[in-house]
């Protein structure tokens, strides 16, 4: 049985380079009265906070979240990725920034780690979904899955979806159909090496 979807990635994105991106796509990017203290991660683990940038009036905003949804039925564990085939998404839009993913190989502990990155670019982003805190449970965000594309197939069965940057605005806005969105990346999108 294969690991969980995506359960592990990593984030070393400066502020800096959010500002740089957005104004290419002519996007404002605001939220912030200065800029966040954003350390490099090179792991980021379910349930803990990590930047997710979501529509903000007259723009985009960058807000911290907590990496799982609420799960739908008692004693569940979060929901930290959601497929998305078939399903429309009419609200919580949200980009996740990354640097790299990561995928586990093998029966035995410790499994072989596999780290994905995008080639010919530093960061991308995941498409996600948010919903504000209620009931005690903070404010979260979880990463859709499709099936996987030529570069992840040898490791998983599943794939995280990567947008393309000219498919960013086009998520959070809700200006194209999901399943033009949420597919699998073609063959030579991603670098893969094996970290252990």
């Amino acid at each position: 049985m294969p690991e969980p979807m995506c359960n592990d990635y990593g984030n070393d994105v400066p502020y800096s380079a959010y500002l740089e991106a957005f104004s290419q796509i002519k996007v404002p990017f605001g939220g912030q009265q200065a800029a966040p203290n954003l350390e490099p991660r090179s792991d980021i683990w379910p349930t803990e906070m990590a930047p997710v940038i979501r529509w903000a009036e007259g723009g985009v905003e960058l807000v911290q979240l907590r990496w799982g949804l609420a799960p739908g039925r008692p004693k569940a564990p979060p929901v930290i990725n959601f497929r998305s085939e078939d399903r429309r998404f009419s609200k919580g839009r949200c980009l996740v920034p990354a640097s790299h993913f990561f995928e586990f190989t093998g029966a035995r502990s410790p499994k072989s780690k596999w780290r994905f990155t995008k080639v010919g670019e530093d960061w991308f982003c995941f498409a996600g979904l948010w919903r504000p805190a209620a009931d005690g449970v903070p404010a979260s965000f979880t990463i859709l899955t499709t099936s996987p594309g030529p570069d992840v197939a040898p490791f998983h069965d599943r794939q995280v979806v990567v947008l393309d940057r000219r498919d960013w605005m086009s998520w959070l806005e809700l200006t194209r159909p999901e399943a033009e969105l949420l597919k699998p990346l073609p063959a030579g999108t991603l670098h893969v090496e094996q970290v252990r």
